[in-house]
């Protein structure tokens, strides 16, 4: 990063910026992110970077002729900031440390008088906007101008989101590090300050939204990176990458979503215990790798089943095996850029899910409960999530009980707003068009009415797909029998004309699934043919679902449907509600 403006009578931004303190070569290997810090400090755009994303991991050091891996700090104070004077840094448990320039940071007149710098988050930040206002004000008065760096590590936990109520102490020291990026005195000096978070909304709202600040993502490694990476620590690991050898790219594309510092990790393992990976060992690794990385907040299901494993529903599989046939020719114009899968219980809306990802052949991530007691985890849980999908590649983000999970517009139901929170950012990044072909968002809910309605429209949720309980007795006795089919019993055909009465209506694949249960056990126990044991079962069988609550998610599911082509003609006409 280059030296601030000499004169201080003239703002940054008039003064042609200096030479970056990169090389050429070491530029071309930044990252996007690093390229675009520097070129908003070296124009001076600002001063302060709120570095937030995936800060924990171990990155590429590009150092001239010899790449490293490191820390961010490391990738901070060895890559971005080696013309820096002096680079200090704090964090709660080390407090202030002197990273670069001790010699310099030693003529400072308080230190000489007090050489031991404060541990407390309040008097450190004191300490350390005393210090930069001294090398400002000196550089006025003599015309010395000393390039200066602070990294704040884990800046959450200094300037945290508040709690509930008002905080003086916790509000006076945000407006202090706020200041380090607004206030002329420092804005004019060459002053560079980082702050390190995970998540944005983990951080003190003054901070994280100081428009003087720019907010700078850190993103999960792309595949060019990881490989980069592998290419640096492969001598170290002989055994453990023997398979790859120079196809590193095919290692990296399959591990595209999990951390450097977590492959590294479970290579040290592997190599550790003289195993060889090998490809067949990538899918199961990956799952491994994201869910521990994601602190178990989404889980994979495996894409084990097709759309031939689904009952029925033959228009509906048309359908979707077109919108399939469209993603893998990479042909995005009319993709969906989400469905909503909505009907009563027990429909197979989850397992419809399963079918549409094996037949797309992408992995399916599904959203587990990310909401937390505290202000600002969940939201902040909601960013570590998105970090992930967006380095994932092509893949479907499955919501459950959509209702109850994406929050509502309206912030007064007495939850600090957290719903409201949640639904906007959901909203936002369910309508970024940047995710088309690489996202697709599939929401399931037997009350679709309770999901908002700006969440259901088209450029977030494009398809809207009915499930039903079956309509006629030969459906119902089909859907039994091909279940029973699934547990080694065997229905004759032959049996519907006998039972044809007895064959509830609106039978759901859930209640089904639970009659060929039975039915399996009643022969087994009992030693009765298939045939009777389906009679003894349906003689007192009574639908699980009381019936208004069937009727009335029947008569949402027909309402939402975005084509009725999708609905059976029978329930075409359900009475409105």
């Amino acid at each position: 990063m280059a030296d601030a403006p000499n004169s201080k009578a003239a703002p940054a931004a008039a003064q042609p910026p200096a030479a970056t303190a990169l090389s050429p070569a070491a530029t071309t290997a930044l990252p996007k992110w690093a390229k675009d810090l520097i070129e908003l400090y070296e124009s001076g755009a600002t001063s302060q970077f709120i570095l937030y994303g995936n800060v924990h991991d171990r990155m590429v050091l590009p150092l001239g002729g010899k790449a490293a891996l490191g820390s961010l700090t490391d990738f901070l104070l060895r890559v971005m900031l080696p013309n820096f004077n002096v680079v200090l840094s704090y964090d709660l448990g080390n407090g202030i440390r002197v990273e670069k320039g001790g010699e310099e940071f030693a003529q400072w007149p308080h230190f000489k008088e007090d050489p031991d710098l404060p541990k407390a988050p309040r008097q450190a930040v004191d300490t350390l906007t005393h210090y930069f206002r001294y090398v400002s004000n000196l550089g006025r008065l003599k015309n010395q101008r000393s390039q200066v760096a602070c990294i704040i590590k884990s800046a959450q936990l200094v300037a945290p989101m508040l709690q509930g109520g008002l905080s003086f102490d916790l509000s006076a020291m945000a407006l202090l590090m706020r200041d380090w990026a607004s206030d002329a005195l420092l804005s004019e000096h060459s002053l560079a300050t980082f702050l390190i978070t995970e998540n944005l909304n983990d951080l003190h709202t003054l901070i994280a939204n100081n428009p003087r600040a720019s907010t700078i993502k850190i993103p999960l490694p792309p595949p060019d990176e990881l490989q980069r990476a592998f290419a640096i620590v492969q001598p170290q690991f002989p055994v453990a990458l023997k398979e790859f050898g120079a196809s590193l790219d095919t290692f990296a594309a399959q591990l595209a979503g999990a951390t450097v510092s977590s492959i590294e990790s479970l290579l040290k393992t592997k190599e550790y215990g003289k195993v060889s990976l090998s490809s067949n060992d990538l899918v199961e690794l990956k799952k491994e790798l994201v869910e521990k990385d994601c602190s178990g907040l989404i889980d994979f299901i495996e894409p084990t089943k097709s759309l031939e494993d689904l009952y029925g529903q033959e228009k509906i599989k048309a359908w979707l095996r077109q919108d399939i046939a469209l993603w893998q020719k990479n042909d995005l114009q009319a993709l969906p850029m989400g469905y909503l899968l909505c009907g009563p219980v027990g429909t197979g809306k989850t397992f419809m899910v399963e079918c549409l990802a094996g037949e797309a052949g992408v992995p399916v991530v599904k959203l587990k409960n990310f909401r937390d007691k505290w202000v600002g985890s969940s939201e902040g849980n909601l960013e570590k999530i998105f970090r992930l999908l967006q380095a994932l590649g092509r893949c479907l983000v499955f919501i459950d009980e959509a209702d109850q999970a994406l929050g509502r517009r309206d912030a007064s139901s007495g939850d600090s707003g957290v719903g409201g929170r949640i639904y906007s950012m959901m909203a936002e990044e369910m309508s970024n068009t940047k995710n088309r072909g690489k996202i697709v968002w599939v929401l399931a809910s037997s009350r679709p009415d309770l999901i908002e309605v700006d969440l259901k429209r088209p450029g977030r949720v494009d398809v809207k797909i009915p499930l039903f309980p079956t309509t006629t007795p030969e459906e119902g006795f089909r859907l039994i029998r091909a279940l029973c089919k699934k547990r080694g019993v065997a229905i004759d055909e032959n049996a519907y004309a006998g039972i044809q009465k007895q064959i509830p209506n609106l039978l759901t694949p859930g209640a089904a699934e639970a009659l060929s249960v039975k039915i399996y056990r009643q022969v087994r126990t009992t030693s009765q043919a298939p045939q009777e044991a389906l009679r003894a079962c349906l003689q007192d069988y009574q639908n699980p679902v009381p019936r208004e609550i069937l009727d009335f998610q029947i008569r949402l599911a027909v309402q939402e449907a975005s084509d009725l082509e999708f609905v059976p003609a029978v329930l075409r006409q359900a009475t409105p509600l």
